[in-house]
């Protein structure tokens, strides 16, 4: 599921706001919150979500121990299995055939490892799994008490995708206790809105008129002027896709209450 679909816009995200709001609770807002989030991964990647599950477990439980243990290595320990282990997933999903298939052709066989697909978003919670582990370890962060609040972190689905980048320290506070104001929620429709025009109106409209092009002929199939015009719509369609979907996800999360940073500032 994608923030352009018309699942998302008619379906999903009316459903999660209208329960998001229908108490003040921040446990029901967390817990509501926390199943959209779930949902909205699974949706792509039904069984993958389990290993965002486990590697969000093993991350709590090492940085529980970070934090009750006084000898600095035991603690270092504790970091470097959790990094280790998150770090692993990622290896096997993204390089496991490169190094396979590398060591089957030294010796001279024949049999070759298919590539595995690779979870949606996996790179981006991965690496928050990391830091959340490493700023507990360095003590620029307290470790959460609340395993559902650290999934939520994790998998909270408007940054879940494609960004912004966010650690953990900019959001903690936000995770027990927020509220949204008629402004924010303005605010944040108003962005999502324009990152949605950007991704609709721009991106989609670069990459239909790329792929009218004869870019897989050969390189004969484009002259000098067709190469750079080619190459000049495919920057706008990287550019336009990355920043509407940072400028959606920012607007979601002011719409929810939380306050995420721009995109390197």
């Amino acid at each position: 599921m994608v923030f352009s679909s018309l699942t998302f816009l008619f379906y999903f995200l009316p459903l999660t706001l209208l329960l998001s709001f229908a108490r003040r609770s921040i446990k029901w807002r967390n817990g509501v919150l926390l199943g959209a989030s779930l949902l909205f991964y699974a949706w792509g990647e039904p069984v993958w979500v389990l290993a965002m599950v486990g590697s969000t477990a093993v991350a709590f439980l090492c940085a529980r121990k970070i934090v009750h243990t006084k000898k600095k290595r035991r603690r270092r320990l504790w970091m470097t299995l959790s990094v280790a282990l998150s770090a692993s997933i990622l290896f096997v999903f993204k390089y496991s055939a490169f190094f396979v298939n590398s060591f089957m052709a030294l010796f001279g066989a024949s049999w070759r490892m298919t590539p595995l697909r690779l979870p949606i978003g996996i790179s981006f919670y991965t690496f928050q799994v990391i830091t959340y582990t490493v700023d507990v370890y360095r003590r620029k962060a307290r470790a959460q008490k609340h395993f559902p609040r650290l999934m939520l972190y994790i998998s909270c689905f408007p940054q879940l995708i494609a960004g912004p980048i966010v650690q953990y320290s900019d959001v903690a506070d936000q995770l027990g206790k927020r509220r949204t104001t008629p402004d924010d929620f303005t605010e944040g429709m108003q962005r999502f809105v324009i990152g949605l025009g950007k991704k609709v109106i721009f991106a989609n409209i670069c990459g239909k008129a790329l792929s009218s092009m004869p870019l897989a002929g050969s390189a004969a199939a484009l002259s000098v002027g067709g190469a750079w015009y080619a190459a000049f719509l495919y920057t706008l369609q990287i550019y336009f896709d990355f920043s509407g979907y940072s400028d959606m996800a920012i607007g979601l999360g002011r719409i929810l209450g939380f306050t995420y940073k721009e995109n390197f500032l």
